[in-house]
């Protein structure tokens, strides 16, 4: 593995490049990248959503997203071929393309690209509706994982997942069943997000791997748990479920929206100005 070396004035701070992991561990990343990601969109609501009781709804939710990926952070770094890299690094020092979380948690908050944090709320509803909907069963299911440092991971977090699917189908069935405006921006949001959705299920040969070895479960063994909680929510708050899409989003392959890199950007550029600071 190579390295790189990034100056701060006349003395040089040496870091790590993007360690060669395993299909396992790849694997892991995965649901940790999804979880930091999704956590820092989520973050973006602090002191703006539309009550205090959601802003610090939100904002715990977030908390518990960046506790679960700094967990798995924690325990790739224990393994040999991180090499180094803590999770700090891995947060804050890879690019774009070094980031396999799913496409869903990276998307913006409103409609668009430029839509600030109070163009549509329902957009961020459903996708923490549509996540938390797989993460619940994920977590649960890999609570039972052969690894045991993984499993305690999974047990705790697992409480904290019914939490955000509790708050987000509640919220689901108070837009659908409201008013017709909240209807409407409520289906609007979910014709934007649920393509995105496919990109759960789509198992590949580190999610194959990872089931032989560190997890036991393959994505798609999640969506029948997945279409459980989902659709008799839909249902109960008047809201028709998508008709499928063959879309298939790549964040998993590294491969993201144009709005991650100004996601990205916000999210590392106080390190990447400081390099081993200490605060």
């Amino acid at each position: 593995m190579g390295r790189s070396v990034l100056p701060i004035k006349d003395s040089p701070v040496v870091m790590p490049l993007m360690p060669t992991l395993t299909a396992e561990q790849r694997a892991l990343l995965r649901i940790a990248d999804s979880a930091l990601i999704h956590s820092q969109r989520l973050a973006q609501w602090c002191g703006h959503a539309p009550m205090l009781e959601e802003d610090l709804a939100l904002s715990n939710i977030a908390l518990d997203l960046l506790g679960q990926a700094r967990m798995l952070y924690q325990y790739l770094a224990t393994q040999p071929e991180s090499l180094g890299c803590d999770e700090d690094w891995y947060a804050y020092w890879r690019n774009e393309k070094d980031f396999f979380n799913v496409s869903l948690v990276e998307l913006p908050n409103g409609l668009t690209l430029s839509s600030g944090p109070r163009e549509d709320y329902a957009v961020t509803l459903v996708k923490l509706f549509v996540s938390a909907a797989y993460f619940l069963p994920y977590w649960s299911a890999l609570s039972r994982a052969p690894d045991q440092a993984l499993a305690e991971i999974a047990q705790k977090s697992v409480k904290e997942a019914r939490y955000h699917w509790e708050h987000a189908a509640e919220w689901m069935r108070r837009m659908g069943d409201g008013t017709p405006e909240s209807n409407r921006r409520a289906q609007a949001a979910l014709e934007r997000v649920w393509p995105y959705s496919n990109e759960f299920f789509n198992d590949d040969e580190f999610d194959r791997k990872a089931k032989l070895g560190l997890t036991g479960i393959l994505p798609s063994e999640i969506e029948p748990s997945w279409n459980q909680l989902v659709d008799p929510v839909l249902s109960e708050a008047q809201l028709k479920r998508p008709s499928p899409s063959k879309m298939l989003s790549r964040g998993k392959q590294g491969e993201h929206t144009e709005a991650f890199g100004f996601l990205l950007f916000e999210m590392q550029s106080l390190a990447r100005q400081h390099p081993g600071a200490l605060w």
